[in-house]
């Protein structure tokens, strides 16, 4: 089944367990204010899915996306772009781990669409850009505090100050991707590959997973610390935990339910 609107496409494989979003608008896949809700929307029906374990953001075409629709902006009024960065980052509120595949540019918005998910693959040709700088104006959904964390201030600076593109090899040395494919058939061998790892572990130890990550970089090193120990307590108490030791020690495979 596939749903649309708002150029982008919801679609399901792995019997309903992986939920793809697929960008799908024109060459440059450009980003305007319909598909930033509907991004929201359909993050709002994915995670209500208790079936869908795993979601991919990708995109058809040459380019995974050029950026936003600029001439939009001046539509929209200033203080309703207060919210902007809300519903195009919902891959960062989403308790399902939420993979991109990018190919291509991955410029303005793009890029902080890909920021919010938890693992990004790309291409080689790939090339990785927060523009805004070139407009008068700054990212606004995320881009300057997502990048910082990742790749680190100083490089931050100088890619959002200056404009200037970051490679795919860039890219994966600095931490921005965790694969670096040279084509887009390696990329599609590596997405695969992600994915059916994550279907084979437990939905409730990778939902905690990202909520303790998530939450404890932006703390202090002990609140971390804090909230990871109480969150591996909780887990003790899982059916999939039990069933992990159980699986381990008869050499087969889990059977996780999420519980």
């Amino acid at each position: 089944m596939a749903l649309t609107g708002g150029q982008i496409r919801l679609e399901h494989s792995h019997d309903g367990r992986v939920a793809h979003l697929i960008i799908d608008n024109g060459r440059y896949n450009i980003i305007t204010m319909e598909t930033r809700q509907v991004m929201a929307d359909r993050f709002a029906e994915i995670d209500a899915d208790a079936n869908v374990q795993v979601v991919v953001i990708r995109a058809e075409g040459e380019h995974f996306t050029s950026g936003g629709d600029i001439a939009g902006f001046m539509e929209v009024e200033p203080f309703d772009l207060t919210d902007l960065g809300q519903n195009i980052t919902a891959a960062a509120r989403s308790p399902k781990p939420v993979v991109v595949a990018i190919d291509g540019y991955c410029f303005g918005v793009g890029l902080e669409l890909a920021l919010s998910a938890d693992i990004r693959i790309a291409t080689d040709r790939s090339r990785f850009a927060l523009p805004e700088m070139k407009l008068g104006m700054i990212p606004g959904s995320g881009g300057t505090q997502r990048l910082a964390r990742l790749i680190g201030l100083s490089r931050a600076k100088y890619h959002i100050l200056t404009g200037e593109r970051i490679t795919g090899q860039q890219a994966l040395d600095w931490g921005l991707t965790s694969h670096n494919c040279a084509d887009a058939a390696e990329l599609e061998k590596t997405l695969d590959h992600v994915v059916t790892m994550l279907l084979s572990y437990s939905p409730a130890a990778m939902r905690t997973a990202k909520e303790v990550l998530d939450r404890g970089i932006d703390g202090p090193l002990y609140t971390g610390i804090e909230l990871e120990r109480k969150a591996y307590s909780m887990l003790r108490a899982t059916h999939d935990f039990a069933e992990g030791v159980a699986a381990f020690g008869e050499k087969r495979a889990p059977r996780f339910e999420g519980r």
